[in-house]
Parts: structure tokens; sequence; C-alpha cells
């Protein structure tokens, strides 16, 4: 696909999880229609109790693949810049460690999203967030604004990652950290599936190799690049995503194939400095 038909895919695909007609990169019963379960995907990934039960019910809609905030060693008085905010769950769970001295902005390309954001920040109470309608590729940040940039299952989405990546270096002062989760590949996946729209809005298409990926970040200009966690895609999760239901339904790919496909994604946690 085009980059610019990858991002219309994507946006139309996040507007509809935000209007809770379906699900992206969880499982399809996950909290557009059912929010116990979109808590237990985000025990799974890392996220505890007490930071789910600290944001507004509708800000965590499970689409994570990871925790970037337990990473980021936030501190009070900080400014932090999330990638891709969506419901602004990170955005919240961020705003708590900086504090009223600190900021924290989410950015995000789909309307819905950020209009979905602003109203659990109203229903919080939240005075140190924003939300900024925006492509990450092209960041509404100033240059060297920023102490820590996040991101939980975002850039694997976006076309030219290179570019994600040099600009979350832009907008870092110098030396601010970059936290994020997202998902990549130990082995190519299919052709038939990196074509595929669904399996794009599923978060699996737009994954590059766990290589490509490291090497994309220290090109971008970041030192000191680390993978901190790395664990495999649940297979039970991808019984129920509409990457698998595109797999399943239109390629005809038996089990012991989409066994072994989930087996090469992986989702990592990788932290850099500026």
């Amino acid at each position: 696909m085009k980059e610019e038909d990858v991002k219309k895919v994507v946006r139309e695909g996040y507007a509809r999880i935000a209007r809770k007609e379906s699900s992206c990169c969880a499982p399809i019963t996950n909290c557009c229609g059912n929010a116990s379960r979109a808590e237990d995907i985000s025990r799974m990934i890392g996220y505890g109790d007490e930071e789910l039960g600290s944001v507004p019910e509708g800000a965590n809609l499970g689409l994570g693949c990871g925790n970037p905030i337990a990473l980021a060693s936030l501190r009070e008085g900080e400014t932090v810049l999330d990638l891709g905010s969506g419901a602004g769950f990170d955005c919240l769970l961020a705003a708590n460690k900086v504090g009223k001295s600190g900021k924290v902005i989410g950015v995000d390309m789909t309307p819905e999203m950020i209009d979905k954001a602003r109203g659990n920040a109203r229903k919080g109470n939240y005075t140190n967030v924003e939300f900024r309608l925006g492509e990450i590729e092209n960041l509404p940040a100033a240059d060297n604004s920023v102490d820590a940039v996040i991101s939980n299952c975002v850039i694997n989405l976006a076309p030219d990652k290179g570019r994600v990546f040099k600009e979350a270096f832009r907008v870092l002062k110098p030396g601010g950290r970059l936290m994020i989760s997202d998902l990549v590949l130990l082995k190519e996946l299919p052709e038939s599936i990196r074509d595929s729209v669904e399996a794009y809005i599923g978060c699996l298409t737009g994954a590059v190799m766990r290589d490509e990926y490291l090497k994309a970040i220290r090109d971008a200009g970041f030192r000191d690049v680390k993978v901190m966690d790395e664990t495999h895609y649940p297979v039970d999760r991808m019984a129920n995503d509409p990457t698998a239901k595109a797999i399943i339904e239109d390629f005809n790919i038996p089990d012991r194939a989409l066994k072994g496909i989930a087996e090469s994604v992986v989702s990592i946690r990788v932290q850099g400095k500026k």
C-alpha cells in the first residue's frame, strides 16, 4: 500500500475503535465492549492495579503491547510526549508521575481519539495534559522541548519509522529519553499478510524486522539503545485479532501456520538517549 493509503486505513480503523465499533491490536473482545477485558490485557503487558485504577474509565482501550511508563522513570516537573496517544491512557498515567509542575502532550492523527482523550482528561480533572492532532512523522512540538518521548504499539503502524525516530530525537532535550513498547518481527511475514488491510489495522503488517527497527533508532541519533524486555506475541491474542481473522478467512491458513506467524512476532520495550 502507498503511504497515504496506509495512513487512511489506520486512521479509519482507529476512528472505529474510538466509536466502540471494533478493536485493533487487542482481541476483538477488548474494552470496546468490555472494560474488564481491557484491564486483563493491560495487566498481562505490565500495568499494575494501582495504575489501572488511577485513570478515568474509558481511557484504557487495551490496545497496547507493553508498559512504557514502567520504564520511563518519569520525574516531577518533566515534560513528556506520547506518540499515538489514543484515548489518553499512558498520557494520564504519565501526568500522575510528573505532577502539576510537569506537562504531558499526547499526539494522535485520529480526531475521534483526540476527542475521546480530551474528554477523559476532563473527567479526571487533569490540568497538566493536552492532546494535539497530528502525525508522528511530523510532530506538532518544538525542538528540544521535552524530557521523555513514550509510545505504545504505535510506531509499527507508521510507514516511515525512520522519520518518526528523527522527529522524536528533534523534540527531545539533550539528555532526553526515548521509552517505547512496540511489535517487531523475528522473521518476515508472508507477502499475502503484509498486503492485508485488516492485518494493518491489526498492527502486524506494519511491523519490521527487529534489527531494522533498532537500527532506525540509532540512525536517528539515539545512543545507548537497549532492549529492556522482549516477549513473544501471545497466540491466544492472535486467535481473536483482526489480523488472524484476515489470515484464516481470506487466505485459508491452518492453525499451525498461524502459530508460526505468532512466534515470529515479539513485543519489545526499548530505551535510548539523546
